[in-house]
């Protein structure tokens, strides 16, 4: 239980669980940062995905997240650290 901005309780209560990926957008040039929105992937424990953009403003600390029209089919994607394409 906690307690809201207007002081009233609320039950914060799990609706799903998984793993998750956040992806940023890289020139395929140089591998340098393209784009200042990134994507959140997640895979609930049933597999189902869900996306999200994560598309920052101009408030310090707030982050808009807007969920995409379509959604993809194949979840890969560029690890910078081992150098490889990873699926999700």
């Amino acid at each position: 239980m906690t307690e809201n901005r207007s002081g009233e309780i609320e039950i914060r209560s799990l609706e799903s669980k998984g793993e998750f990926a956040v992806l940023e957008y890289l020139d395929p040039e140089n591998l340098e940062r393209s784009d200042k929105k990134r994507k959140l992937v997640l895979r609930k424990e049933d597999g189902e995905v869900e996306e999200f953009f994560i598309i920052p403003t101009k408030q310090e600390n707030k982050d808009l997240l807007i969920t995409p029209k379509e959604k993809s089919r194949k979840y890969s994607f560029w690890d910078k650290d081992r150098e490889e394409v990873v699926e999700l």
